[in-house]
């Protein structure tokens, strides 16, 4: 029983690091290569898991064979198009110009009702509403409307403002101090310590979200309280 349970660990956390230095992609942006790849993994893993007779080495090295050759196919598709073009294939214009593509849909084995269903959930309930449609790897589509279907932009209503928008990096995240993040921002623990003692707290475990912009402003929310 103890030997399953630390055999179980040990393959977990082994292909978790695995998984995480091929970049971080959901399950429905995998390429084709990069999903064989996970399959296979998961196969693999099942293997030294179940029968204990076969070394937990033995296990191992076919998944990092696996992670090798995925690290080293991504390398080479950053460097050579065509092999990208190869491994990964190439987006897929199924609209053009108002025009559906027809041959482009049947070559993809894309039906009329799941391209009228990607619409709807990007918001356009008429397909003479876009101008342009691409297929991407991933398998999502990508939808261009025309310009007068389009909600306008303040550049176009040629409002003039200041630009509001900022990126607020957490300080305090459910009561623990990001310290790398607070020196990213230029502060210390003294200025933290006046923020708290401004809105009558005593300690960062009060406080479940802490941010700061780049324009200085400070976001609070307190932790609340356990009935």
């Amino acid at each position: 029983m103890i030997t399953a349970f630390f055999r179980t660990l040990i393959l977990y956390f082994f292909i978790m690091l695995g998984l995480r230095l091929t970049g971080k992609r959901q399950i429905g942006e995998l390429e084709p290569s990069e999903l064989v790849m996970t399959m296979m993994i998961s196969d693999l893993a099942t293997v030294p898991m179940q029968d204990f007779g076969i070394p937990l080495l033995t296990g191992l090295i076919p998944i990092a064979t696996l992670l090798a050759v995925s690290l080293l196919l991504s390398q080479i598709c950053l460097n050579n198009l065509r092999f990208r073009a190869l491994m990964c294939g190439k987006p897929t214009i199924l609209i053009w110009e108002g025009q559906v593509q027809q041959d482009a849909m049947r070559k993809n084995r894309f039906t009329l009702d799941e391209l009228m269903e990607e619409l709807r959930e990007q918001g356009i309930a008429d397909i003479q509403d876009v101008k342009y449609a691409v297929l991407e790897n991933s398998g999502e589509l990508s939808v261009l409307p025309w310009g007068r279907c389009q909600p306008p932009t303040a550049q176009q209503l040629k409002l003039k403002g200041p630009d509001e928008v900022t990126l607020p990096v957490v300080l305090i995240n459910d009561g623990r101090v990001l310290s790398r993040n607070l020196a990213l921002c230029g502060r210390d623990e003294e200025w933290l310590a006046k923020q708290l003692r401004s809105r009558h707290l005593t300690s960062p475990r009060e406080v479940f979200l802490l941010t700061l912009d780049q324009k200085g402003s400070v976001l609070c929310i307190r932790k609340e309280r356990k009935a």
